[in-house]
C-alpha cells in the first residue's frame, strides 16, 4: 500500500511538472510566404515597399489605392509613412495636415498591430518620418496603447547598431515572436526606446522626388551614418515617379505611368533599376519603395530580387 501510494504521488508530480511545463514554439516553415525565406537573414531579403502607404486615395496627392490592410493582404511588409503633430496629437500627414491628412498615428499602427495579430508568419517593417521631432516616448506610448509592442524587434546589439551580417533570419524572429521592425528616419534614441531604431544606422536611400521614367541613377543620396561608401550598409531604392503640375514647381505622384513604373521588367522598371543597383553597390537593395503599390508585378519584381520564382 505505502509503495502504491509512494508511486501514485510521483505519476501526479511528474504529470504536474510536464503540465507546467512551457510549450516548445515550433519553428516557422513559412515566413513571409515564401519557405525559403526562413532561413534568410533580414538583412538579406528585398522588399518592395509602399511608399507613403498612409495616404490613400484618388487625389492627386494620395501616393496608394489601397488601404494599408490591403496593401499587407497583397504582399507589402515594408511599410513608410510621415507623421506629424497636430491639435496636439500625432497624425498621418503628408508634408502638412492642412494639406493631407490621413488620420491619427495610434489608428495607424492599431491597423498594422491587427493584421500581425492575424498572419503569425510575417515579419513586418514601419518606416516613420518624423519631421516634426516629435519625441521617442511619444512614439513609445503610441506603440504600447494598441499592443503593438509585443510584437517590437529590439537588435541584440542595442543601443548599438547591429551589423548588417548579425541579423537574424526572418525564422528567427517570427519564432521569437519579434515579427514589427521600426525605424524613424530622425530623432531615434536607441538608448531610451530601443525598438525605435535610427534609419540612417542601418540604411542609405537613393534620391527621391525623381520625374525621371527611366531611373537611370541608383546614387546614394542620404547616407548611412557609420558606412559612408553603402558597401556594409543596407540600403533603399526610391523607386516612385513624380511629375510636375503644368505651370507650376509643385511635385505629384504619377499614376498615369505606374503601370510602366511598377513592372517586374522594362525601362524604368522595378528589374531595371534593381539591376543597376546591384552593378552599383555589389548586392540587391534592401527595399524598392513604390507608389500606387498593385499597378504592376510587384511581388514578381520581389521574388526575382530574393532568387525565387514567381
Amino acid at each position: 500500500m505505502k509503495l502504491s501510494l509512494l508511486r501514485t504521488i510521483s505519476l501526479l508530480a511528474s504529470f504536474s511538472s510536464s503540465a507546467l511545463a512551457a510549450p516548445t514554439q515550433k519553428r516557422a516553415t513559412i515566413c513571409n510566404g515564401q519557405a525559403a525565406l526562413c532561413d534568410r537573414k533580414y538583412s538579406n531579403v528585398s522588399f518592395v515597399g509602399a511608399h507613403d502607404s498612409a495616404f490613400v486615395g484618388q487625389l492627386p496627392t494620395q501616393n496608394q489605392l489601397k488601404s494599408v490592410s490591403d496593401q499587407l493582404n497583397s504582399g507589402v511588409r515594408f511599410l513608410t509613412a510621415q507623421t506629424h503633430s497636430f491639435l496636439n496629437s500625432q497624425y498621418m500627414c503628408h508634408t502638412s495636415c492642412w494639406e493631407e491628412n490621413s488620420g491619427k498615428v495610434q489608428a495607424y499602427v492599431q491597423t498594422v498591430k491587427t493584421w500581425l495579430d492575424n498572419n503569425p508568419n510575417e515579419v513586418v517593417t514601419l518606416l516613420l518620418t518624423n519631421g516634426d521631432k516629435i519625441a521617442m516616448s511619444i512614439f513609445d506610448s503610441i506603440f504600447k496603447a494598441v499592443g503593438a509592442d509585443k510584437y517590437k524587434f529590439i537588435p541584440s546589439t542595442s543601443p548599438n547598431p547591429m551589423p548588417m551580417d548579425s541579423w537574424p533570419t526572418l525564422g528567427d524572429m517570427i519564432t521569437a515572436g519579434t515579427r514589427l521592425v521600426v525605424f524613424i528616419d530622425y530623432g531615434a534614441d536607441e538608448k531610451t526606446v530601443p525598438y525605435l531604431l535610427d534609419e540612417f544606422n542601418y540604411f542609405f536611400e537613393t534620391p527621391f522626388d525623381t520625374t525621371d521614367p527611366n531611373f537611370a541613377q541608383c546614387t546614394m543620396d542620404r547616407q548611412n551614418k557609420a558606412d559612408n561608401d553603402g558597401k556594409s550598409s543596407m540600403y533603399i531604392v526610391n523607386h516612385f515617379l513624380d511629375m510636375k503640375i503644368p505651370a507650376t514647381s509643385v511635385l505629384v505622384p504619377d499614376r498615369a505611368d505606374a503601370g510602366k513604373t511598377n513592372a517586374a521588367t522594362g525601362t524604368g522598371s522595378i528589374g531595371a533599376q534593381a539591376d543597376l543597383c546591384v552593378g552599383s553597390w555589389g548586392k540587391q537593395p534592401n527595399v524598392v519603395l513604390v507608389d500606387y503599390f498593385g499597378q504592376g508585378q510587384e511581388m514578381n519584381a520581389q521574388n526575382t530580387m530574393n532568387g525565387l520564382s514567381s
